[in-house]
């Protein structure tokens, strides 16, 4: 038995009036703090050293605040200040994350799950706005608030821990000149609330169908957005866009019930949240993984890359940020650093009609690859008067193009191209392709085409397919589909 284990059995022996039978190590990937399990048969409980003696303090004495405010957090049994250990509650061994990962079939996740994640969602608010009242912000270290100096020393562990070491090229004036726009940005949210600062799957246990709370210790005083981001945009736990979308509805939901939150102003700033966020878990991957070889860090990687793509494809930031936004779509365009681990990566086709006459569209989103086709050689039902007023998903303007030899010609061909496409991007964890498919006036060929090429790979690939028809979205206002 080492000096940790002595000293953590000797608090147990004070505390308890008895002598542990066992102490058992268990593992902690990303923290300097070693833990242990102590149990007489009959109690169980979790000893911990922390090398930071600001760390622990913090950690035990937000745990008590917090548990007076009736949140589901570890009490604290016993704790030797001068010696850096304490023993706190056993709340198990599963977390969120482990929990979800055991109900999940590929992208569908189980019912339990989801309902977990809805009461984590709705505990949030009552860490940030009703344990904010009397919170002694004093214990925060290294900052009492997520200020612009804690978030210049997060953009720059991204930039010197992940894109050094990912030999990401960058222009480091500009992209410091970004930074400090972007942290004048952030700084424009309201901010008077708790920050739990890494509100993510792994910190959350489950006991008895609820969700607990741990790992609160570097909790400062900030914005709202930033803790909500970091379970929903958590890269590995990997969560469908329907459900963060879903989630975060309900965060607003319980917040308002417990603060005055302008929603517009809230949402104005929450993809810059989300984006600082994963710059700063890119950063400990690259810490962790690059620079310390502990490969179960690179392995969440891909996922953080998906979803910068996904920022870059649903959102804007209102604020202009030209080389981080570039370094960005460098870090997307990157085959190396979607093979890390095993991480198997869901490719979405963007299938488009459009008509010449107004352009061929662009593709500023994902890879920027994928394939133009010009349906202006096929026959064209536009020249028929019968036809003028329907479009090429009408049952008529089908049959007409289903009896051209031409037409299945030419789509045997898009098929090939694309189908050595899709699987070449899956082999890949790529995750965007778009093909485009023009015609004169963008009502009929291109329409027929694009339809039937959507149908083609939701039949043959495990793939999302996403359609749309600009044309008719301009003439008539149809949403995407």
């Amino acid at each position: 038995m080492d000096s940790i284990e002595k000293g953590l059995a000797g608090l147990f022996q004070s505390h308890f009036a008895q002598a542990p039978k066992t102490i058992l190590p268990i593992q902690s990937h990303g923290s300097a703090r070693k833990l242990y399990r102590l149990s007489t048969g009959s109690r169980s409980v979790i000893g911990a050293f922390g090398p930071d003696a600001r760390e622990n303090a913090a950690f035990i004495a937000f745990s008590r605040h917090f548990r007076s405010a009736s949140l589901p957090v570890p009490e604290i049994y016993a704790h030797d200040a001068e010696r850096g250990l304490y023993l706190e509650e056993d709340l198990g061994d599963i977390t969120l994350f482990e929990f979800l990962s055991q109900n999940r079939d590929r992208d569908k996740i189980g019912k339990e799950a989801i309902e977990l994640y809805r009461r984590a969602v709705e505990q949030l608010p009552r860490f940030q706005i009703l344990a904010h009242k009397g919170f002694d912000y004093g214990l925060c270290h290294p900052r009492s608030s997520f200020d612009r100096q804690s978030m210049m020393w997060d953009l720059n562990y991204f930039k010197y821990y992940f894109l050094r070491l990912a030999k990401i090229s960058f222009n480091e004036q500009a992209l410091e000149d970004d930074f400090q726009r972007f942290a004048d940005f952030l700084l424009r949210a309201p901010s008077e609330y708790f920050l739990y600062r890494d509100f993510q799957s792994r910190n959350i246990m489950v006991r008895d169908g609820r969700p607990w709370f741990i790992d609160y210790q570097g909790g400062r005083r900030g914005a709202l957005q930033y803790d909500i981001a970091s379970l929903l945009f958590d890269a590995k736990a990997d969560l469908p866009l329907e459900l963060r979308q879903e989630l975060l509805e309900l965060y607003l939901q319980a917040a308002a019930k417990l603060a005055s939150i302008d929603r517009r102003r809230f949402l104005d700033h929450y993809p810059g949240f989300v984006y600082i966020r994963i710059m700063q878990a890119l950063g400990a991957y690259g810490l962790r993984g690059f620079y310390e070889r502990k490969s179960l860090f690179l392995q969440s990687i891909p996922y953080a890359i998906r979803n910068l793509e996904q920022l870059l494809r649903s959102t804007e930031l209102a604020v202009e940020l030209p080389e981080l936004m570039g370094v960005f779509r460098k870090l997307v365009a990157s085959s190396a650093l979607r093979k890390f681990g095993d991480a198997s990566l869901k490719l979405t086709v963007r299938v488009q009609s459009f008509s010449y006459k107004n352009g061929v569209p662009t593709n500023e989103k994902g890879h920027g690859g994928g394939y133009v086709f010009d349906c202006r050689a096929l026959p064209n039902p536009g020249r028929f008067e019968r036809f003028s007023k329907i479009d090429g998903r009408h049952s008529e303007v089908i049959a007409f193009l289903e009896k051209e030899p031409e037409v299945g010609r030419f789509l045997s061909h898009v098929y090939g191209l694309v189908d050595q496409a899709v699987e070449n991007y899956r082999s890949r964890n790529f995750t965007d392709l778009q093909v485009a498919f023009g015609c004169t006036g963008g009502q009929h060929r291109s329409i027929y085409c694009a339809e039937s090429l959507a149908r083609h790979v939701r039949e043959k690939f495990p793939v999302d397919v996403e359609i749309r028809h600009l044309e008719a979205e301009r003439n008539e206002g149809s949403a995407p589909t």
